[in-house]
């Protein structure tokens, strides 16, 4: 699921071989307030990675950026209802990767100005040229900046909304990057988080090695510094990052045979595809062997066959920064 994490693994790569031998967000006025100026289409110099960047256990593979569109297209009525922000308005996407969720951001919110930023120079191209080609009327909206979601570089204050998914579950303090974001909110501007939540996987039939290997991502993840179960912690991590009237919602997703575009769009290429696209780490970690593994996946395609079902659930969460920005972050009820 897409994320600055993308990136992070291919900075930490980079530097290893260079040292080695060889609910509808509400309409608000845009902020007028330390406003960003807007970044060309070329990609503006990253904040400097942090010293551990995070990896992304999904990898960077053509496959895995076809399995993010084909994620975000299935999905965009589920996830992006009820998200529309006003004419004018300045909302920074977070971790926007190959602009899978760009592409219905501007759908849904023709007039607003949106900030796509990533950490990945190869995902914004890929960003780019997705935009192009899904939604040419949109390029002019969008501007593209490669920064690392940490130390973003814009003052504070600079945005009305900000909006992320599939973000958090790949960092290993969600809190840090969630108090980094709220610094260039606005007071009164919204956040907007999805996330999805592993332990949310009811399937038919259902089968120990199934569960197994979907088990066996959740490890693997956990290892690469994430969480595939974080969408139930979005509401204590928005509280403990300093936001207020934080509202989260279960966006369930239920595939049969009588719903073929959900079987074949999320069954098949989003989950399955996923848990399938960490075999290599899974089994290089002795969690499981080729053959267990091999049987757990043939199972859980079984979900996706007549008279199989399978349900998911993900989650929505949207915040509001305080209008007293001089409270602490760091707050009382921040979860253990």
């Amino acid at each position: 699921m897409n994320t600055q994490a993308q990136a992070a693994a291919q900075e930490a790569q980079k530097t290893q071989k260079a040292q080695a031998p060889q609910p509808h967000a509400p309409a608000v006025t845009p902020a007028t307030s330390a406003a960003v100026t807007p970044a060309t289409s070329a990609a503006v110099t990253p904040a400097t990675p942090p010293a551990a960047a995070p990896s992304y256990v999904h990898g960077y593979s053509d496959q895995e950026a076809r399995r993010l569109g084909d994620q975000a297209d299935t999905l965009a009525q589920l996830l992006h209802a009820g998200t529309a922000y006003p004419a004018g308005s300045h909302v920074l996407e977070v971790g926007c990767g190959v602009g899978a969720q760009t592409v219905h951001l501007v759908g849904n919110s023709p007039g607003a100005r949106i900030t796509a930023l990533d950490r990945s120079a190869s995902s914004l191209d890929q960003a780019r040229a997705h935009l192009a080609a899904h939604a040419p009327h949109a390029s002019a909206q969008v501007t593209w900046h490669r920064a690392d979601l940490h130390q973003l570089p814009f003052p504070d204050a600079s945005f009305d909304h900000l909006f992320l998914c599939f973000v958090l579950e790949h960092l290993p303090d969600p809190v840090r990057a969630l108090t980094e974001l709220r610094r260039v909110l606005r007071p009164g501007g919204t956040l907007t988080a999805i996330e999805g939540d592993h332990g949310s996987v009811v399937f038919h039939p259902d089968s120990p090695a199934a569960r197994r290997v979907i088990g066996h991502q959740v490890r693997v993840q956990a290892a690469a510094g994430g969480n595939a179960q974080l969408g139930r912690q979005l509401h204590p991590l928005l509280r403990a990052a300093g936001f207020e009237d934080v509202a989260v919602r279960p966006r369930t997703v239920y595939a049969d045979a009588s719903r073929p575009g959900l079987v074949h769009g999320f069954t098949l290429r989003t989950f399955i595809a996923m848990i399938e696209s960490v075999r290599d780490e899974a089994l290089g970690a002795g969690l499981a062997t080729p053959a267990d593994w091999d049987r757990g996946i043939a199972d859980l395609r079984r979900a996706a066959e007549p008279g199989g079902s399978f349900h998911y659930t993900f989650f929505k969460a949207v915040a509001v920064q305080p209008t007293d920005r001089g409270r602490p972050a760091d707050r009382a009820d921040r979860p253990g």
